[in-house]
């Protein structure tokens, strides 16, 4: 995956900013899709989210394990074995792997289906 800067005065730094926040939302014990992440940041599509978070630094305190594809899985990743090291700190805050290691996005999904579209774009307005 390409490592794109998440600084500086280029058009992704205020874009990442906001997908930052917003996945900074996300509680322990939950997780969110990058569509979802996308929606409540307005403005970009889930493969920027993922840009964003693999731009993150190691020291960065963004929980950023907290998001997963549409169908609850780890995106797989080339190289490394940070997909391994998502679901050890998911499992951790509580999150359980089901059939086909997908999670139950009914039951760990955040946000939750009956919040308010609304609501969740008043996260990034902040």
């Amino acid at each position: 995956m390409m490592h794109h800067p998440q600084t500086g005065n280029g058009p992704s730094a205020g874009l990442y900013a906001r997908i930052y926040q917003a996945v900074a939302g996300i509680p322990r014990g939950r997780v969110s899709s990058y569509g979802r992440i996308a929606k409540i940041t307005g403005g970009c599509t889930a493969r920027q989210v993922g840009y964003a978070l693999s731009a993150l630094s190691d020291e960065s305190d963004v929980p950023w394990q907290r998001v997963v594809n549409s169908r609850g899985r780890i995106s797989a990743r080339s190289g490394g074995d940070s997909h391994q090291l998502q679901r050890w700190l998911l499992e951790d805050e509580g999150v359980k792997f089901g059939p086909g290691d997908a999670i139950d996005m009914g039951r760990f999904g955040w946000p939750d289906a009956a919040l308010p579209s609304s609501a969740s774009r008043d996260l990034c307005d902040a």
